[in-house]
């Protein structure tokens, strides 16, 4: 196939979640599975000026529909990914690959923030690949997003299995230009892209030795996770900072609604938020500050904590004593007192991962995903029925919520792969919410959990810092360790087939 170099481009990821409209034309959307929080057109920029050294671009001519044979199908679009060829050994000493199967977003900025690879990539002397996810960045089929997006149509071939099946196809690719045939491929991904990596896994064995499957709710399906499980850790995970912090928080909503019904309500909460239009509902403000607390919890990331920061900003109640007072605290210890908050119109700035994903938990990407009773939030409990007319209504086709299920497996989990699978490592901080519906035990001998207690989402597969706890640095020894052993025993087992031949 043909290849290209090119320059990086820069997309701007800008995320939204609507929590709290309760209203019956909308739902609660799952959040999105990334290893990063959102980020803006500025800093993203610099991240990508940062690994442009090392890194060549490449595009692959990739068949529209894998799994077809109608005349449409054969049509093709040009994926992009990434080569660090720095470290690699090289094909004749069978050097590993690296493989970080991109997710929900383009592929720019992962080299330098995926620091698992390349912070490992000189002992392994591994050559470094990162592919992006069709249907993102620049891995569109169609020739552009707006024909992409324009209707399930052509979104219709934008899933899980076509994304699997165009990372196999540009490996073997990758292997016979460089003639690295013997060269053993570990996968790596986060979040989503964790269960990508634990599925090419299982479906291409042929392929990857191994997998490293950092913060992927595997089990977040059909009804073998509580639906309520995300957001009772993100509870758990204020409260077990300040109690007094997590009252506070559960006692905002009715007063959020209850000043936003007096006279000049909405007026008054805007002044009080600094929201940089007025607001026009006060589930406006909800949403805005479920985000933050969601992501505080999903990305706490030391050393920075940020819902140790937001409670710490709450329980000082640096801006009064009400309760309002008190939350606003919290928004400005963690986001800063310097500028206004965008919060009736963020939805201005819908992106391509906003839209991506919303189409992808519409199809087939079904986490039942609720509040209960008994958490920090007002209670929403999943109701299948209602999010299917949500997507329905946007899409016009119905999702196929036990499709990941039949597809992949998930129920009785350790009974059906202790036998079957191996060389997968699944990698848990418990603190993360999408750690309700990871594995956290082991399935087998060679299907290991690895998971830290006071660790947060993907954060063993980012880049290291000075200031990383040691439990941190332990767990990534650990995972070191397991693929070093992957790789030794499939050496043992060439050399072998070798000798026989």
């Amino acid at each position: 196939m043909e290849h290209h170099h090119m320059f990086f481009t820069c997309l701007p990821l800008m995320f939204f979640i609507h929590f709290f409209n309760l209203t019956t034309t909308h739902s609660l959307m799952i959040p999105r599975l990334s290893p990063f929080k959102e980020q803006t057109l500025h800093n993203l920029a610099a991240m990508v000026s940062n690994d442009t050294k090392d890194v060549e671009t490449f595009y692959y001519k990739q068949v529209l529909d894998h799994f077809n044979y109608r005349p449409e199908s054969y049509n093709t679009f040009d994926q992009r990914y990434l080569i660090n060829f720095k470290y690699w050994g090289g094909a004749n000493s069978s050097a590993p690959i690296f493989v970080y199967l991109g997710a929900e977003s383009s592929i720019d900025g992962y080299p330098n923030r995926i620091g698992f690879m390349s912070e490992n990539a000189a002992a392994f002397k591994a050559l470094l690949v990162y592919i992006e996810h069709r249907y993102y960045g620049e891995s569109k089929p169609f020739g552009s997003w707006e024909e992409a997006f324009k209707n399930a149509s052509t979104l219709g071939y934008f899933n899980s299995a076509q994304a699997l099946a165009d990372y196999a196809e540009i490996l073997i690719d990758i292997k016979k230009t460089l003639q690295a045939q013997n060269s053993p491929i570990v996968v790596i991904g986060g979040s989503y892209g964790g269960m990508l990596a634990s599925w090419f896994r299982l479906k291409y064995p042929h392929l990857a030795i191994g997998a490293l499957a950092s913060s992927a709710p595997i089990l977040y399906f059909d009804d073998i996770t509580s639906p309520n499980a995300y957001m009772d850790v993100v509870s758990r995970d204020f409260k077990e900072v300040s109690e007094t912090c997590y009252e506070t928080i559960l006692n905002s909503w009715s007063e959020i609604d209850k000043v936003a019904s007096q006279p000049n309500g909405l007026s008054i909460l805007s002044q009080r938020f600094n929201t940089c239009y007025p607001l026009n509902q006060s589930f406006e403000l909800s949403n805005y500050l479920g985000e933050m607390y969601t992501a505080a919890a999903q990305y706490n990331h030391p050393p920075e904590y940020p819902v140790t920061m937001i409670c710490n900003g709450i329980d000082e109640a640096s801006f009064g004593d009400t309760i309002l007072d008190k939350i606003y605290s919290g928004v400005v210890a963690k986001e800063g007192n310097g500028t206004c908050r965008f919060i009736n119109n963020s939805l201005k700035y819908i992106s391509e991962t906003y839209v991506g994903w919303e189409w992808q938990t519409c199809s087939e990407m079904v986490m039942p995903f609720g509040i209960g009773n008994d958490t920090m939030f007002p209670p929403y409990p999943f109701d299948l029925k209602r999010f299917v007319e949500k997507c329905e209504k946007e899409y016009d086709v119905s999702p196929r919520p036990h499709w990941i299920t039949t597809y992949y497996g998930g129920h009785n989990i350790k009974l059906v792969l202790q036998k079957f699978g191996s060389n997968i490592i699944f990698s848990n901080g418990l603190k993360d919410p999408y750690s309700s519906s990871g594995v956290l035990n082991d399935l087998s001998d060679n299907i290991v959990a690895i998971h830290t207690i006071n660790g947060s989402h993907c954060l063993d597969i980012l880049s290291s810092k000075q200031s990383d706890p040691g439990w941190l640095i332990e767990q990534r020894k650990k995972e070191v360790e397991i693929i070093q052993g992957w790789i030794a025993q499939y050496y043992i087992d060439l050399g072998a087939l070798r000798g026989n031949n």
